[in-house]
């Protein structure tokens, strides 16, 4: 049997630092797929990035609304998972959330806490309820206007597409890192697992997504209150709790969404709403700061 090498092929995307370590017999050939991975993830921020002016969801909902729209299958996907996950979360994850999320940009940019008419103004207009999802790659939408933000699921649909590359090139054995959200594919040769450092500590775990949420990342201070760049969408505002939420779980889309989820609602919350979810573990931490 020939023996396996490790390759590993680090680049930004959407936004962060990634990297892509697999293990293959033909190098050559795992740096022309790990290269089409990273291909496949430029592909996905270019349809799912509410940053980029002429991304695939900006130009759709430039458009009017009422009329039914062609979509590509990775927003129509990213689209009806998040439309699931904002009615079990009861508005808690919400993909409309993008006027706030643009709103709480600008105050960030300029440390300044936003004017409460702009944040309510902003708030009734998000409102995942206006959406429908058809099933042949359609969408429509009712209301004025609508702004999307998938950010609380868009990397982990990433991470899930490059492995996608990955697998249907032959290679199983991979360990994807977008910017500290994890897909890991079969462990590397002659070991039973990943060993992998996570918010929850050192990890030997492979064939699991693991997503951590937290409003410590990036905060604004205003009046002694660290407001976290994570937007409840029920409220408008910054979440001000500060503990970490690691999920892992089969797929990076379900890890980073319910993590996305879980930090809005808080433990309690979550646990009435998602306790049972087959094959799904949750971590809460405090910071060692807080």
């Amino acid at each position: 049997m020939r023996s396996q090498h490790e390759l590993t092929v680090r680049r930004s995307a959407m936004g962060t630092p990634w990297s892509i370590t697999v293990y293959a017999t033909d190098t050559l050939s795992a740096r022309a797929a790990v290269d089409r991975a990273y291909e496949r993830i430029d592909q996905v921020e270019d349809r799912l990035s509410d940053y980029r002016y002429d991304s695939e969801i900006n130009r759709l909902f430039r458009s009017p609304p009422g009329a039914w729209y062609p979509v590509s299958g990775d927003l129509h996907t990213v689209l009806a998972y998040s439309v699931r996950l904002a009615e079990r979360s009861g508005g808690a994850f919400d993909p409309t959330v993008g006027p706030l999320s643009r709103l709480w940009r600008k105050a960030f940019r300029s440390q300044e806490f936003p004017p409460w008419e702009r944040i309510r103004a902003a708030a009734a207009r998000v409102h995942y309820q206006s959406l429908e999802i058809g099933p042949d790659h359609e969408v429509r939408w009712a209301g004025d206007s609508i702004q999307l933000d998938l950010g609380g699921v868009a990397k982990g649909y990433g991470l899930d597409a490059a492995a996608e590359v990955l697998r249907a090139a032959g290679i199983h054995s991979y360990l994807i890192d977008g910017g500290g959200d994890l897909l890991l594919g079969e462990p590397p040769p002659e070991r039973s697992a990943w060993r992998v450092a996570t918010p929850l500590g050192v990890l030997d775990t492979s064939g699991v997504a693991i997503a951590t949420s937290g409003a410590t990342f990036r905060y604004l201070e205003w009046n002694g209150t660290r407001y976290s760049h994570l937007i409840d969408p029920r409220t408008g505002l910054g979440l001000t709790d500060p503990r970490t939420i690691t999920v892992i779980a089969p797929t990076g889309m379900t890890a980073d969404g319910l993590a996305s989820a879980a930090s809005v609602l808080g433990e309690a919350a979550y646990a009435q709403r998602f306790d049972g979810l087959p094959d799904i573990r949750v971590h809460w931490a405090v910071p060692p700061d807080q």
